[in-house]
């Protein structure tokens, strides 16, 4: 069983003054099938390109395998090629034959090989690329994100899929895959890395019952310095006051004194000194023992919301309802009938394609909100209630571009706020002072969240918000939705987490 050790590995970019990775060491088998997990912006997708050698380190990488990195680049000219035409570029030494045995693993069409890449759906385009990255036999893999976008047919082949492999890396926040995909955790933590064997329920279990333990022993650690910091204040104020007789005294009140006891005060007074330094030396090494339980703590602060409350009881009502795409032969959806009262939180369900999107951008035009003008034609009936407001979070995060002044001042936020909600969320801050364009998929969409909180809204519309959202950040969110209970139109695959917020799932 050979293995990839890390060694003292340092690593921050050119140009920022923030370290991402500090002395880290850890080793890992090959044939593992391990989970990457960690906080948006803390490094995930920056290990595994310090893997494939993307970046100048200090330390040591030693890997008995070459590494092969998910998803592969594919440029704007071969998306007008099929996969079958630039798949060597990609991978060298990469075999039809091959792609095609894992193609139907996939139960994926082998057709597509075939097809210019371009014209292929998210899930197509990812299980292809899949096949090719397992079609080698000797590379250790580095798969980041395979799920994202995908609809929930797709994500079960690709689960189902990555469950009979081993040998690679995965960085996801999907909770059902990584359950059903992997045997071991690295966690990147606050401060530390660690790595653990089971799936991630496993770890996770036993990452709030250390976080508890955690938490009970800090308890005990600030009772006990409390303690010692009294007795201290105690036996200083003893020693000064034991002090201040040594030198005089009254010979007809204290006659028991005598020249001689000058001495023994002294000596006494020394031993209270001393038993003060010693207490001190105690509290410091309680405090020091205190922080070092909190180091890798996560706490997630509540996150708030002030949803509006509308006069009309039904804000959305579609009737009969269809959708088709000018010049398409076929409509997205038809017969379409449901409607959206205050307090409902429903789900829009369905492979993509399918119009989950169309229709919330359709949504947003008839409310009278910012929206996409796209060349589709409607049947059916679909009304908003007026005056609705609504706030929007786009699945895109492509044109986030400037920086957090910038942003706010188009979209009218207060800066302060909208830092301190980001904060909430997790972002440091030192992330304040960057281009959003430079940050991770996770942070922008953390942009976009934070900026559909801060905005007070009848109805809350929701594209795919989980996309590339930590597992934290993922728990706030859910309990901020219970806690506060807004209108909500969503579109999410994220299994665990539509089933515990819907109130209702629309299949499209």
């Amino acid at each position: 069983m050979s293995q990839i050790r890390v060694n003292n590995l340092t690593f921050s970019y050119e140009g920022h003054f923030d370290t991402i990775f500090e002395n880290v060491s850890f080793s890992i088998d090959t044939d593992w099938k391990l989970g990457f997990v960690g906080r948006n912006g803390k490094g995930k997708t920056t290990f595994l390109q310090l893997l494939m050698g993307n970046y100048p380190y200090s330390g040591s990488i030693t890997a008995p395998k070459a590494f092969d990195y998910f998803p592969y680049p594919v440029t704007q000219a071969q998306m007008d090629l099929s996969a079958a035409e630039f798949m060597e570029d990609i991978k060298a030494g990469c075999e039809s034959w091959r792609v095609l045995r894992e193609m139907e693993k996939l139960e994926e069409s082998p057709e597509i090989l075939y097809r210019p890449f371009g014209t292929l759906s998210p899930g197509e385009q990812t299980k292809l690329l899949l096949s090719i990255l397992f079609s080698g036999d000797e590379d250790f893999l580095l798969i980041d994100e395979p799920t994202n976008h995908l609809d929930e047919s797709s994500r079960k082949q690709v689960k189902q899929y990555l469950a009979l492999k081993k040998g690679f890396i995965l960085i996801s926040h999907d909770r059902d895959l990584l359950d059903a995909c992997v045997d071991h955790i690295l966690a990147l933590n606050k401060k530390t890395l660690e790595v653990q064997s089971g799936n991630f329920s496993s770890w996770w279990e036993n990452r709030q019952r250390r976080d508890q333990f955690a938490l009970a022993e800090n308890e005990k650690h600030l009772k006990e310095i409390g303690k010692l910091r009294q007795a201290a204040a105690r036996s200083a104020r003893w020693a000064d006051k034991n002090e201040s007789t040594k030198i005089g005294f009254h010979p007809k009140e204290e006659h028991d004194r005598f020249i001689g006891t000058r001495p023994y005060i002294g000596a006494k007074t020394k031993k209270m000194q001393s038993r003060v330094k010693q207490m001190e030396k105690r509290i410091s090494r309680e405090i020091q023992e205190k922080e070092g339980l909190l180091v890798d703590l996560e706490q997630p602060v509540d996150l708030k919301l002030t949803p509006l409350s509308h006069h009309k009881k039904t804000l959305v009502n579609i009737r009969d309802y269809g959708l088709i795409y000018q010049g398409a032969q076929s409509p997205l959806f038809t017969g379409l009938t449901f409607s959206l009262c205050q307090g409902d939180r429903i789900a829009l369900h369905g492979e993509n394609g399918c119009g989950k999107s169309t229709l919330l951008n359709k949504i947003l035009e008839k409310a009278g909100a910012q929206a996409s003008r796209l060349p589709v034609e409607e049947s059916g009936f679909c009304e908003t209630a007026s005056g609705l407001v609504i706030s929007y979070v786009n699945q895109d995060t492509s044109k986030l571009k400037g920086g957090i002044s910038q942003f706010c001042q188009e979209r009218q936020l207060e800066e302060s706020l909208f830092c301190s909600i980001l904060r909430q969320l997790a972002m440091e801050r030192v992330q304040f002072s960057k281009k959003i364009e430079t940050y991770s998929a996770g942070q922008k969409k953390k942009i976009l969240l934070a900026a559909s909180l801060m905005t007070p809204a009848h109805l809350y519309v929701w594209d795919e918000p989980l996309n590339f959202i930590d597992l934290f950040s993922r728990l706030q969110l859910e309990k901020l939705i219970l806690d506060y209970k807004p209108t909500l139109l969503f579109v999410e695959h994220d299994v665990r987490f539509r089933e515990k917020i819907a109130t209702k799932t629309i299949p499209l």
